[in-house]
């Protein structure tokens, strides 16, 4: 499957993307969302930091399914998630199953 990168402004807070592709004809409109959790929200030493990840995602809202981790910097590691349910459709498309 070939990949689209879409620069993002780097604002802060969430931000809440919304795409709409058409492949082929096929038009999907796809929704993300990137968020920066920062090292010192997490309730735990950060000794570890998988386990603050962990921690901070685990009461995240259910309505989004985690997409991608970024890599992390001193203060801060991006997160993607996608909306629920639209996973299925992104694997479906990457296969060239009809959606």
């Amino acid at each position: 499957m070939a990949y689209i990168a879409v620069p993002i402004p780097p604002l802060p807070g969430k931000q809440d993307i919304e795409i709409e592709v058409t492949i082929n004809g096929q038009k999907q409109q796809l929704h993300y969302r990137v968020e920066l959790f920062y090292w010192e929200e997490c309730g735990i030493p950060v000794i570890d930091r998988a386990e603050c990840i962990r921690q901070m995602l685990s009461n995240y809202d259910q309505d989004w399914t985690l997409y991608y981790i970024g890599t992390p910097t001193d203060d801060f590691v991006p997160i993607t998630f996608v909306k629920k349910g639209e996973l299925a459709i992104q694997r479906k498309m990457m296969l060239g199953e009809p959606v």
